[in-house]
């Protein structure tokens, strides 16, 4: 099994690329818990982070097969480390952006709406489907999804398993900039806050 992600070191800043072996980026269990792991060790040096995947995947969520194979304890933890890891990025010590391109669904937008700062490429695609399937989420994006967006545009993302495109999320205030190279916008405003 490969790295869930890996890190690019930048002047002022890194970039931690999720990865999975099929390309969807998968929050597993395994995942939130070695991401909350490098969060908490880069955080102490206080560089600027990117959290990115790859050009059609932000992240697709949660695995739910590995989801509906747990057993309501497992379930509860699996929900704690969730919660963990958004409370880690939250509270990350310097600027935390989310450079999107492709599918950022379910518990990756909630990874998403956890970061300071949110960057989409053309081509990105946000959702929360746990509605369509007869569940929510427990990441905490029902609370920070209303903050950036309005209690309206929230529901209908999340009762109605609303899909939203980068340029609708822009006009409703989910993500601050569409750019064609995300990434590279991330960095660049890094760079002229640091410089």
């Amino acid at each position: 099994m490969p790295p869930f992600f890996y890190l690019k070191e930048y002047r002022h800043a890194r970039v931690l690329y999720l990865q999975s072996e099929a390309g969807t980026n998968l929050l597993t269990r395994d995942s939130v818990a070695a991401l909350d792991d490098v969060l908490g060790r880069i955080g102490t040096e206080q560089h600027p982070l990117v959290i990115t995947g790859n050009e059609q995947f932000f992240s697709a969520g949660a695995d739910l097969a590995e989801i509906a194979a747990l057993d309501r304890s497992e379930a509860y933890e699996f929900a704690r480390m969730g919660q963990r890891l958004m409370k880690t990025v939250e509270e990350f010590p310097a600027p935390v952006y989310a450079a999107v391109s492709g599918y950022c669904m379910g518990g990756g937008l909630d990874l998403a709406l956890a970061c300071h700062r949110r960057i989409a490429a053309p081509n990105a695609v946000f959702g929360h489907r746990g509605a369509s399937l007869g569940l929510i989420t427990g990441w905490g994006g029902t609370q920070r999804l209303p903050r950036l967006v309005g209690k309206a545009a929230a529901l209908q993302m999340f009762v109605e398993a609303e899909k939203v495109n980068a340029h609708r999320a822009l006009a409703i205030g989910l993500v601050e900039a569409v750019a064609d190279d995300p990434v590279a916008e991330a960095l660049q405003r890094i760079g002229s806050v640091r410089n």
